[in-house]
Order: C-alpha cells, then sequence, then structure tokens
C-alpha cells in the first residue's frame, strides 16, 4: 500500500512543473482509487485480469485525454517496464503498446527518451543494472507492438541503436535484442531499409557469419532488398564450399539457443529457402546437414535436422523427397525411434507426425507427392521391422488414389518383399550381438509381412465404409486368401490368383495373417452392429466372405486350402449354407433368433478354416439345435419322447457356447451374448449348472474342466522373439543380466533338497575329495581330479535341470489359473445375459450361491489384477442386475420351503464370515429372497372345480408367500449373535435396510432388542442395541405396524430399560462403557421427542429423578483438571435431555465448564489471539479507571462463592456483563425459559425480566437437537402423568412490564445464579410429581423482601451511580471478610 501511495503521489506532482504545488496535491487527490487500481491489475499473473485491465485503462484516459491522467499513466507504465518481478514487465510493455496503439498523438522519441531516461544505463547502479536492461528491450518492444515503429524513421533508428547498445550485454540478456532487431526489420518496408541497412549490417562476411542473427538479418536483407545489399557488400555467393565449416557452426550455435523452446529456427529454414532459390537443395542437404550438421552425435543438431526435414516436405519436388527420404537424416530418424524407449528421453516421433499429418493436409491436390511421402516413412525400418506404428491413422488424411495407392504398396510388398528399397538400419547393441544365423532375410522378411498384415488390418478401422467399400472387401479377401488358401493356377475370375510369393510364407506367418483377419473381421462386425444399412442388403460382412470362401471351395483347380476339407467337413460346409438359407426364409416373429443364429453359424463356419475337426462338429450341433429351437412349437408333444434319449437343445448349445469362449476372440464374445440373450428364456437347469460349473471355483481347481482354454502361445513366443532383439538396445541389459543371475542363484540355493546333498556327498566321497584322519597327507592324482569334475558337473547339470523343471511347472500353473480366470470372466458375460434379459426366471433364484462364492473366494485372494476384474465383474452382476432391479421371480409358490431354507442358509453364513464387507453380499442375497416371497402371493387351495376362478377380492386379500413364523427365528438368531457375539460380522445398517423393508419382522424383532439394551451383556453390545433403537424408532413404517395402546406400551418398557442404564451414567471408566451411556441418553432424546410428539401419557418422574442425581457428578467430571474423554459430549447431551424436562443449563455452569477447559489448555495466558499483524508492542493499550480496578478486585468478595475462580481473562466489559446476569437464580424456579430474542431491544428487556423473576435466560447456541425438541413440544399442558408444560410468559400485562422495567433499573444488574447443589435440591422438591397443569405451581414474581435483599447485596454497582458513590461501595464490599 506504501508503494502505491508513493506511485501515485509521484506523477501529478511533477506532470505540471510550472504550476504551483497546492495546485498539482489537489491533482493528486482528483486520481481515483479505480484509476490507480488499473496499474494494479495489469502486473497480475491472470491474462484476463491484465486485458481486461488495459480495456479499462484506455476507455478511462479516452474519456480525459487532456487531463494530467495521461501523463501520470505514461511515466507508470514506464515505470512498470523495470518492476522487480519477472511476470510484470511484459505486461506492462504490451499495456504501453496498446496505449501507443491508441493514441496515436503521442510522439514514440518522446517515449523513448523518456525509457532512457527513467531506465539510464550509465547512472543505474549494478543491483539495478539487469532491471534497467530489460526496461530499455521491453519499451523497444512496445514501440514495435504498438505498429507504428516502423512508420516513423527517427524514432526506427533510435531503436535499431539502442538495440545494438544491448546487445553487447549477452550475459543478461543473451541474443534477445538480435531477435528483437530481426523482428523489427521484417517489418519494415523497402523504402527505409536504405537508412537502415548501413546501421545494422556490417559489409564484412566474417561478421555475418558470426551469429544466427548477423546471418539471419543478411538473409533478410537478401530477400527484401538484394540490389541494395549487392551495393553495400558486392556479389556475395554464401553457398559454397568456403563457407561450409562457419554455416554449420552457425545453425550448430542456432539449434542451441533454441534447445529448451524445442521449435526449428528461422535462419536455418531461411536458408533452405534460399538453397531451393538457388536451385542448390542437393549440395546444401548432402554437405550442410548430412555431412556437416550429423557428422557427429550432437542431439540438439539432430532435432534441428528433422525439423529441417519436416518443415521442407511442402516445399520439396518428388525427386528431392527421395533424395530427403533416403538419407542419413532419415536413417538417424529411426534409430533414435528405437533407442528413444525410456520416459525420461525426449521423442521427436510425436513431432515428425504433425509435420507429416500438416503436409498430408495441405497437399490433398498432390496425390503422388502424398504416397510418396507415406510410403518413405513406412519404408524405415529396423533389421526388415518399421518403426511406425501399425495404428498410425493417416488413411483419414489421404485422398482416395493415395489411399489406393498405399493399400497396393502395402500388399505387393507382402507378396514380394523388396528389401533393397527400405532404409534398414541396426542400433550399435544390435551390430554388437549380432549372429548371422539367426539374423537371416528369412527373419528380416518375417518381421517385415507381419507388420504389413497389421498395418494393412489397421487402415480399415479409420475408413469410411460408405465411401471406401470396394477397397475393404479388397483388403478382406486379401487377408482371408493368404490366411487359408494357395493358388495352383491362376485364373481371372478370382484376382487373388494371380499374386505370387516371392519368398515363400512360412507356418508362421500364415497364422499372423490368420490373426489379423479374425481382428478385422471383428473390426467389420462393430461397423455393421453400428451401420448395417451401409452393406449390401444390410447383410453383415461374415456372410459376404463366407460366400467368397464357397466360390474359392468351388474352384479347386486353381484353388486348394491349406487344409483340405474331408468329406464330412464339406457335407458341414453344405449343411451350414443351407441353414442359412433356411433362416433368411424364417417369419419376422422369430427374425431375431434367426439374425443371431444366422451370425453364429457365419463365425463357426469361417472358423471352420482355422481348425476344422472341432468346428465340424459345432456346425452339427449348431445345426441341430437351430431346427429344433425354430420348430419347438410344432414338435412340443414329441419333445416329451425323446428327452430321455437325448439331452434338451439348449444344454447342447450351451455347451458350445462354452466351447467358443473358451477362445480368446472378443468377436466369439459377443456373437455368444447375443445367441444366449435369445435363448435364455429356453434354459434348463441342467444348461444352468454346466454354466455354474465353470464358475465354481473349487470344481474349477481340483478337477480339469470339460473345456479347454486356449491361447496363441505361438503368437507369444513371436512376440516374445521380436521383443527380444529389440531389447538388446536397452542400455540396463547388463545389470538385468546381473539381477537374473542372482535370482537363480537365490533360486537354486532355495530349492537344495536333502536328496541333492546325499547325492553330492557320495560322489565327494567316492572321489575321496573330502578329507579324513587318514589321508591328510595324500593329494588327488590328475586322472582322479578330472573323473571327479566330470561326476560333479553331471550332478550339477541334473540338480539344474530339476530346478528348471520345477519353474516350468510352476509357471505353467500360473498359466493356466490366469486362462481360467479369463475363461470365468468371460462366461460371466452369460450370466450377466440371464439376469438382465430374464430376471423373472425362477432359474435366477439358483444364481446366488454360486455367485456369492466367488465374492468369498476373490475377497480372499484378490492379488492379480484378474482376481480383482473377476471380483468386481461378479460383484456389479450380484448387486446392480439382481438385487436392485425391478423385476424379480413371481411364481415361486410351489418352492417357498425351498427359498426359506435358503435364507436360513444364506443368513448363516453372513454370520459366520471373517469379513463384514463379505457378509453384507450374504445378507443381501437373503434380503433379496424375503423381497422375492413378499411380492409373491398363495394361491388358494382349489376345493372347487376347476373352471371355477376366484373373485378378485379374493385374490387382492390373498396371503403372501413370506411366512413370519419361519423368518422371524432365522433373523432372531442372527440378532441375537449379533448383539453377544464379541467379533460379529454382522453390522446395524444391515438390519436397518431388513426393518425397514419389513416393518412387521422387526416389530417381531424389537422385544429381543430392547431385551439386550441392559443386562448381562457387554456395554457394547447395550450400545449397540441403543443405537439401532435410536435408528428404528422414528420409522413410519414401524409406527404403523402398532396400536396406540402398544405403541405407548413399547416407549415405557423402553424408557425403563434406558432409565436403568442411566442409574451409572458417568461412572464409566472404559470406552465401551462411555458409548453405552452416550448411546442411552441419545437414546432417551428420541424417546422424548416421540412422547412429545405424539403426546403420550407416560410418567417421567423417575428418569427426572434419576438425571437430576447425577448432574453433580457430571458437572464434576466435565470442571475436573485432567478432562475425561467425551465428558464434554455427554454433559452438553445430559442438558438435552434435562430441559426437555423443563429443567433449563445455566449459563454459569456452561460457562465455567469453558473457562475450565480453555484454563486447562493455557494455563498463561487466556486472551484469544486475535487476526491480523500488528505487534503486542505497537498496540494501543487500555486505560482501565480506578472504579474498574477496585470492581475486580471487589468482585470475588461479593459473589461469596467457595468455588474456585480462573485466572484473569482481561476480556471486555460486555462479557463480565454477560457472565454476572448469567449468574441467575436456581433452576428449580423456572422449568421452561423464554426463548432468546434476536433483536437487542428484545434482549435487553428478556434480561430485565429475567433479573426480576429470578430465571435464567436461555442459552444463546442449542443443539440442532433441542431446537427440534422445542419445535415439538405441545403447544399447552400436556395431560397425564409428563411433569413439561410450557408455561405461560411471567410478565405479560403492561403493568408487570413497567414494573419489571422499575425493578431492574433501580437493582442496575442481574441476580447472581447460585450453582451449589442445595438449590438444585429445592428445585427438585418444588416439582409437581404427577401432573403439570397449564399455569406453574411456582410464583413467577419474587415477592419476599428477603429474597429480594439477597439478590440486591450480590449484584455488582450500578453504572447510574455515582463516582463517589461507586468507590464507597466498592471499598466496603472489598473490605467485608
Amino acid at each position: 500500500m506504501e508503494k502505491r501511495d508513493r506511485a501515485a503521489a509521484m506523477a501529478p506532482g511533477e506532470a505540471a512543473k510550472g504550476g504551483a504545488r497546492p495546485v498539482d496535491r489537489q491533482g493528486l487527490l482528483q486520481h481515483s482509487r479505480e484509476f490507480l487500481d488499473f496499474f494494479w491489475d495489469i502486473a497480475k499473473p491472470q491474462q484476463e485480469t491484465r486485458l481486461e485491465a488495459t480495456e479499462k485503462l484506455l476507455e478511462y484516459l479516452r474519456a480525459r485525454p487532456e487531463g494530467s491522467e495521461m501523463k501520470y499513466a505514461q511515466k507508470r507504465l514506464i515505470a512498470g517496464l523495470g518492476m522487480g518481478r519477472e511476470t510484470a514487465r511484459p505486461c506492462y510493455s504490451l499495456a504501453l503498446a496498446q496505449l501507443l496503439q491508441s493514441f496515436e498523438d503521442i510522439p514514440l522519441c518522446s517515449i523513448l527518451q523518456q525509457i532512457q531516461e527513467k531506465h539510464d544505463l550509465q547512472t543505474v547502479k549494478k543491483v539495478m543494472k539487469r532491471p534497467a536492461l530489460f526496461a530499455n528491450l521491453f519499451g523497444v518492444l512496445a514501440l514495435f507492438q504498438s505498429g507504428r515503429l516502423v512508420k516513423d524513421p527517427e524514432a526506427l533508428l533510435k531503436s535499431v541503436k539502442l538495440l545494438q547498445v544491448l546487445a553487447q550485454y549477452y550475459n543478461h540478456l543473451q541474443e534477445q535484442p538480435q531477435k528483437a532487431l530481426v523482428d523489427i526489420l521484417s517489418e519494415v518496408p523497402e523504402a527505409m531499409w536504405q537508412e537502415v541497412l548501413p546501421k545494422v549490417l556490417k559489409p564484412d562476411l566474417n561478421s555475418i557469419l558470426g551469429s544466427p542473427e548477423h546471418l539471419e538479418i543478411f538473409l533478410l536483407a537478401q530477400q527484401k532488398v538484394p540490389r541494395q545489399l549487392e551495393k553495400l557488400m558486392g556479389p556475395v555467393n554464401l553457398l559454397s564450399d568456403e563457407n561450409i565449416p562457419r554455416l554449420v557452426t552457425v545453425l550448430k550455435t542456432a539449434a542451441n539457443s533454441v534447445k529448451k523452446e524445442r521449435k526449428l529456427p528461422a535462419v536455418a529454414l531461411d536458408l533452405l529457402r534460399l538453397a531451393l532459390r538457388e536451385n542448390k537443395f542437393p549440395w546444401f542437404w548432402n554437405e550442410i546437414v548430412e555431412q556437416g550438421l550429423m557428422k557427429k552425435q550432437f542431439w540438439p543438431a539432430s532435432y534441428l535436422c528433422f525439423r529441417l526435414l519436416g518443415a521442407s516436405l511442402p516445399m520439396l519436388s518428388k525427386k528431392q523427397l527421395q533424395l530427403v527420404m533416403r538419407g542419413d537424416t532419415i536413417r538417424h530418424y529411426g534409430e533414435h525411434i528405437v533407442t528413444a524407449k525410456f520416459p525420461s528421453q525426449f521423442k521427436f516421433a510425436p513431432e515428425m507426425i504433425k509435420y507429416v499429418e500438416s503436409f498430408l493436409e495441405g497437399c490433398q491436390d498432390d496425390p503422388e507427392k502424398q504416397l510418396a511421402v507415406v510410403v518413405a516413412f513406412s519404408s524405415i525400418t529396423n533389421q526388415g521391422l518399421p518403426v511406425l506404428p501399425t495404428f498410425w491413422r493417416v488413411g483419414r488424411l489421404l485422398s482416395a488414389p493415395a489411399l489406393k495407392g498405399y493399400v497396393a504398396w502395402l500388399q505387393d510388398m507382402f507378396l514380394q518383399p523388396n528389401l533393397d528399397s527400405l532404409v534398414d538400419f541396426s542400433t550399435d547393441n544390435q551390430k554388437k550381438a549380432q549372429d548371422a544365423s539367426i539374423h537371416g532375410p528369412e527373419r528380416t522378411v518375417f518381421r517385415l509381412r507381419k507388420w504389413l498384415i497389421l498395418r494393412l488390418v489397421s487402415i480399415v478401422d479409420s475408413l469410411h465404409l460408405e465411401k471406401e467399400e470396394a477397397l475393404i472387401e479388397e483388403v478382406a479377401r486379401f487377408c482371408f486368401f493368404h490366411s487359408f488358401f494357395e493358388t495352383k493356377k491362376p485364373t481371372s475370375q478370382i484376382p487373388e490368383t494371380g499374386q505370387r510369393f516371392s519368398f515363400p510364407v512360412e507356418a508362421r506367418a500364415r497364422e499372423v495373417v490368420s490373426g489379423a483377419f479374425f481382428s478385422l473381421l471383428q473390426t467389420l462386425s462393430a461397423h455393421f452392429k453400428h451401420a448395417p444399412e451401409q452393406t449390401q442388403n444390410k447383410r453383415p460382412w461374415t456372410y459376404r466372405l463366407v460366400q467368397f470362401a464357397d466360390m474359392l471351395l468351388n474352384h479347386s483347380r486353381n484353388v486348394s486350402p491349406l487344409t483340405p476339407f474331408t468329406t464330412q467337413q464339406r457335407q458341414a460346409w453344405t449343411q451350414m449354407l443351407q441353414t442359412l438359407e433356411e433362416l433368411e426364409a424364417c417369419s419376422s416373429e422369430a427374425k431375431a433368433k434367426a439374425t443371431a443364429f444366422q451370425h453364429l453359424l457365419l463365425l463357426v463356419g469361417i472358423h471352420l478354416f482355422k481348425s476344422p475337426t472341432e468346428s465340424c462338429d459345432l456346425l452339427g450341433d449348431i445345426q441341430t439345435c437351430i431346427k429344433k429351437s425354430l420348430g419347438e412349437k410344432t414338435r412340443r408333444t414329441r419333445s416329451k419322447a425323446t428327452k430321455a434319449q437325448e439331452p434338451p437343445w439348449v444344454e447342447v448349445l450351451v455347451e458350445i457356447l462354452l466351447a467358443l469362449l473358451a477362445q480368446p476372440s472378443h468377436l466369439i464374445r459377443q456373437v455368444a451374448r447375443t445367441v444366449f440373450g435369445h435363448v435364455c428364456a429356453h434354459l434348463t437347469p441342467r444348461a444352468l449348472q454346466l454354466i455354474l460349473d465353470v464358475l465354481n471355483p473349487e470344481q474349477s481347481e481340483d478337477e480339469d474342466d470339460n473345456v479347454v482354454v486356449t491361447d496363441d502361445s505361438e503368437k507369444q513366443l513371436e512376440d516374445e522373439e521380436d521383443k527380444s532383439s529389440e531389447s538388446e538396445d536397452n542400455k540396463n541389459s547388463e545389470s538385468e543380466d546381473s539381477e537374473e543371475e542372482e535370482s537363480d542363484e537365490e533360486d537354486r540355493d532355495g530349492d537344495v533338497d536333502p536328496g541333492f546333498r546325499e547325492q553330492l556327498m557320495a560322489v565327494l566321497q567316492a572321489g575321496k575329495a573330502l578329507g579324513g584322519v587318514d589321508d591328510d597327507d595324500e593329494e588327488l592324482g590328475d586322472e582322479a581330479m578330472m573323473a571327479l569334475d566330470e561326476n560333479l558337473s553331471s550332478l550339477f547339470a541334473e540338480q539344474k535341470l530339476r530346478i528348471q523343471a520345477r519353474r516350468d511347472e510352476k509357471n505353467k500353473l500360473q498359466k493356466e489359473k490366469a486362462l481360467r480366470r479369463d475363461f470365468q470372466i468371460r462366461v460371466l458375460d452369460l450370466i450377466e445375459v440371464l439376469v438382465t434379459k430374464q430376471p423373472e426366471n425362477p432359474l435366477v433364484l439358483e444364481l446366488l450361491e454360486p455367485l456369492l462364492n466367488i465374492i468369498r473366494r476373490s475377497m480372499r485372494t484378490s492379488s492379480t489384477k484378474q482376481e480383482q476384474d473377476l471380483l468386481h465383474k461378479t460383484a456389479r452382476i450380484f448387486t446392480h442386475h439382481l438385487c436392485r432391479s425391478r423385476h424379480y421371480c413371481r411364481d415361486v409358490d410351489n418352492c417357498v420351503e425351498t427359498v426359506s431354507t435358503q435364507v436360513e442358509r444364506l443368513v448363516q453364513q453372513a454370520a459366520h464370515q471373517a469379513d463384514s464387507s463379505v457378509a453384507l453380499y450374504y445378507f443381501n442375497a437373503s434380503l433379496y429372497l424375503l423381497r422375492v416371497m413378499k411380492g409373491n402371493t398363495r394361491k388358494p387351495q382349489k376345493k372347487e372345480k376347476a373352471g371355477t376362478k376366484p373373485k378378485g377380492p379374493e385374490v387382492a386379500q390373498a396371503a403372501s408367500c413370506l411366512d413370519l413364523n419361519i423368518v422371524t427365528p432365522i433373523y432372531s438368531s442372527a440378532l441375537s449373535s449379533f448383539l453377544t457375539k464379541r467379533n460379529s460380522p454382522l453390522t446395524i445398517p444391515m438390519f436397518l435396510s431388513l426393518f425397514s423393508r419389513h416393518p412387521m419382522l422387526c416389530k417381531s424383532l424389537l422385544p429381543l432388542v430392547i431385551q439386550h439394551v441392559t443386562g448381562q451383556t457387554r456395554p457394547r453390545h447395550q450400545a449397540q442395541a441403543c443405537l439401532l433403537l435410536q435408528k428404528v424408532l422414528p420409522m413410519r413404517e414401524l409406527r404403523l405396524c402398532f396400536e396406540d395402546s402398544e405403541w405407548e406400551q413399547l416407549t415405557c418398557q423402553i424408557l425403563a430399560k434406558v432409565t436403568e442404564n442411566l442409574r451409572a451414567l458417568g461412572e464409566a471408566q472404559s470406552k465401551s462403557e462411555q458409548l453405552k451411556s452416550r448411546s442411552s441418553l441419545e437414546l432417551l432424546n428420541i424417546l422424548f421427542r416421540i412422547i412429545n410428539h405424539e403426546k403420550l401419557t407416560v410418567d417421567l418422574t423417575v428418569v427426572r429423578d434419576v438425571l437430576q442425581s447425577k448432574q453433580q457428578y457430571l458437572q464434576h467430571r466435565v470442571r475436573q483438571k485432567e478432562q475425561v474423554a467425551g465428558a464434554s459430549r455427554l454433559y452438553d447431551i445430559y442438558w438435552q435431555a434435562m430441559r426437555v424436562l423443563g429443567v433449563p443449563r445455566p449459563k454459569s455452569e456452561k460457562k465455567d465448564a469453558k473457562e475450565v477447559l480453555s484454563a486447562t489448555q493455557s494455563p498463561v495466558s487466556m486472551k484469544r489471539k486475535k487476526r491480523g499483524f500488528l505487534p503486542e508492542t505497537k498496540k494501543r493499550k487500555k486505560r482501565k479507571s480506578e472504579g474498574t480496578t477496585q470492581e475486580e478486585a471487589a468482585k470475588p468478595a461479593a459473589t461469596g462463592g467457595d468455588q474456585p475462580q480462573p485466572p484473569s481473562t482481561g476480556k471486555k466489559r460486555k462479557r463480565k456483563k454477560a457472565k454476572a446476569q448469567g449468574e441467575g437464580t436456581p433452576a428449580a424456579e423456572s422449568l421452561s425459559p423464554e426463548p432468546l430474542a434476536k433483536t437487542p431491544k428484545l434482549q435487553k428487556r428478556n434480561r430485565k425480566l429475567s433479573q426480576v423473576n429470578g430465571a435464567t435466560p436461555m442459552a444463546p447456541s442449542e443443539p440442532a437437537v433441542e431446537k427440534q425438541y422445542q419445535k415439538e413440544l405441545p403447544q399447552k399442558g400436556v395431560s397425564g402423568k409428563s411433569p413439561q408444560s410450557t408455561l405461560q410468559s411471567p410478565a405479560k400485562t403492561p403493568k408487570l412490564q413497567k414494573r419489571n422495567r422499575k425493578l431492574s433499573q433501580v437493582n442496575g444488574a442481574t441476580p447472581v445464579a447460585p450453582t451449589e447443589p442445595a438449590m438444585e435440591k429445592q428445585s427438585q422438591k418444588e416439582l409437581p410429581q404427577k401432573e403439570v397443569s397449564s399455569k406453574s405451581p411456582q410464583s413467577a414474581l419474587p415477592r419476599k423482601k428477603a429474597k429480594l435483599r439477597l439478590s440486591l447485596a450480590n449484584r455488582s454497582p450500578s453504572l447510574l451511580q455515582s463516582g463517589a458513590k461507586k468507590k464507597k461501595a466498592q471499598l466496603r464490599k472489598a473490605a467485608k471478610p
């Protein structure tokens, strides 16, 4: 603020030097705070705030163009250019530029002169040298950004001269002045170059090639004013062999200067353009870039070459592109991609991809250049494997001819790999580990073909089906043909037969193509699912490929499958085609089911080429199931006869789907889900059991599954081989090898068994290598040593093989376990479909326990990611799709006993779990079964004829299947276990969910809960019972189950139990006992709320007596020095209950408790720490009068209490007065205090009334529960035995108000509230024992003069008394003993 004031006072005093000083001071005062705040907002880091402040400043100055604000703004902005904060300088520079742009009448030379005077480099101190340099630089930049500098020759020359001076301070500014000079000169018109050129450029080639900035100025002048440059320097041949070393040095310097910015220096791009204009690009690229910059490994220079390559793509011709894309630069770029594997290393590939994509977008009219660039980047290979990823999405940027040519190039390279056309390289580590036997041309061709086929398939994913359907079909046919067929004789009917291989295709390459084909099939199926109208006649792509396969099978002279079909397999293929035709002719009703079966048939039919034997059997079974499922309605009579002979078709189809799910194919998984969704309505218990057998953890681990889970092991081996070849570039290979050796040694040491040790001892004894007593001097001969070495080597070799066998067996078991978990996750799809599609099927009830077994087991062993995925998916199906489903089974009338037994089993299992989270799933399953039984109705027994039907009212009155006589003992035992067992997994929320859904069951179980509130149970269980009752009693559903008399009787019963607990209130020592006490008091408050709300007739005398007897003990525990944990909270809850009983809490007790608590925390100083940074020495001292001091000294004598007084707190008089007012008469004189007044007048009035009446005002802050009780208290009297009543206000008439006002004026203070137990006993005696009428039995106004005198004697001196009388009264009170 001081800086702001000084800045505000600076400029206006200097604004008008000729004027008088008082006028300037008046001008300073005229500057509004709003105007001064603009300059603070300009320097803030938020961009929006800066721009908004700049706009507001300009608007403010436009309204006052001739005022002193303009000069002040100029000086303030110029001063801000040299601020110490580096982030504020550009902000002031931008604001100054906007100011100069808006007000063109301000001369630039004067602004530049003010900048140089304010930040003079000659006279500035050394400490302020750096801010002054930056102030001059940002000042010139502000002039340039205003757009007026290039139009003012004088200001331009001065700015250029200033920048040249600033360029000498390289340590502070580095190359920023030269860059600013280049930016300014690039905007200078040609007419002004004649004056500027001699001053910015020396006629010396050495100085030009001395720095990148001078070279850039030279290139700029050569582009702008070549004639004037030639006059100045003569003819200059910059791109010559003599200048190569200096040009390379300048470019390396420029590359190093932009290392942090990671951008292309402008001088390098200008040199490239100069080489293109002079037709010297090949020389420039070979000599300067590849032979100069790329000669030595300097990464900033390499990145400059990469950026130069990417930026030059749009400017080069096709011939020049071939030169660039086959040189050392592109090879070095590929090596960088391969070696930059670690996260800490900089990766240039994303930047290069942006260069290429921008080139492709801007070159749509030249498909040849597009194709040349894409092919060139795809030809960068590391030992045959291209360095670009297969998912490089450039297909959307290529034009149609270029895309077609790229696909053709990929196919041709796959068929006839041209290794000479590739830019192949090997890294340094690969060259060291080169092995001719492994790294031959066959391996290179395989790596290349693998990438090409995957790249070919990935292109389809980014294409538009409606535009490129022919191209997609060509790719699909190519992949399918070369996966499963070979050519015998070319034919024109099949274009694929004309494609010949220059290198023979290996078996593993065929498998890669096959895997790529099924991946392509998945992509096409996903496209067909989202847009089925985009294919011919709305048929899936699999159907078209099946037609293509049938055509290939029919041309046996020209084409033959790699695995020839047997007669049975060919018949299965033919029957599949016939079944497809029949499915197409199905009616519209069964069209959805027919479509699902059609997808399944097509998919299994295509798999017939991959695995003929398994697929042939599946095809026959699927066709049988299809015929039976579609003809089920007509053949229903025959199904009973054939039921005992063969399994139902649903079971067969389920086995087929399980067999298909064993294969790791996402497409098969989707098709299986679709088919099962159409047939799950016909599911039988046996078919469901087939699915559950797979999910049963114990059976799947103990027994071998009938379904064999497969994986692509060979493909994984190939991937591992590729990874191993690439891992040769790993820099930490030696450390990894050492770690592996150490781990092998640890395993070897840990696997030593006694048998191996005995064998080793036997070998050593046989060779006499173990030294004995008799043969100390004997030595083994050479032959004996050789034999011993051979025996030991053979023994250790055998042990090594045994260790490796154990390790392989362990890895095999882990792999089988992982495959089994993946298979179970896929099978869970069928369960999810069943629960979602058929939630009302009775078979859904059989899913509960298997799913719970999976959850229970996975909770124990959820260490791996697969176990966690299995657990999460099972829990999601169980919770969201099953238990929370809106629909459930409606036909359990015949199996009520079974369901009841299942409920009992689930509840028992929940009570025996070790983890509460697992028990919650079991308990929720039992609640789901209760919901099912409750939602079903018993069918009336048909004693009449079959034709008679029950009437509507009889159906409405039918009883539910939920029998409370059966269910109540089940949950009663669980509740008893929860309230008696030490570590029960059951929790209160479980029973709350049960009681909220089934209130009648809650009514039956409430006596058990009430029984455990007291008795011989543990205190923790008693607290649990109290907490449960707290949550249950306010439930509206439970109240509707009781009659009024029953509810009142229940309330009295619970009240008696709670009263028995409260007899030990405050005596708790352990945490569980404290929890029991607090829970009992909270439950008592709940009971009071229910009694008041429903106006029940309940005798509360015993409760009141018990609570009042514990007041002194609780107060003592709160006030004791060593504060008992939770005592304060317990005391607050206690007074909530006492307030409902009509006994308010005195303020003195509450305040004393707080003071004692604060005294224990900080006995030295009780002053409250106030906010602010003003030290104690700077604070103004409070002057206390003599009377105030004497008053404080006389106060302990005036109170006359024996209680220990807390230390002086130094608080204000208001707090002392509030304390004196809070010390009123005992609480027995007023059962229902008046509500707290909200306005000052009402507070004063209530205070006076309380002084006269002897009542204590209500505490200003009450808990939320007390407010709720206060709302629910009856407005009038409560008939019966309740002692609660809302008393009439003691003084309501005008006469009484006037009288009370006079009494308070005479007395002048509030009466002191003694807190001795004697007064409490007096209040207990005066309370009525039975009914409480609407009027208070106690007098509202104290009528005895003795009481009045007593209260007057205990009051503090009034402020209305004179000073002399006040002093005398204080001296008299202080003299009293």
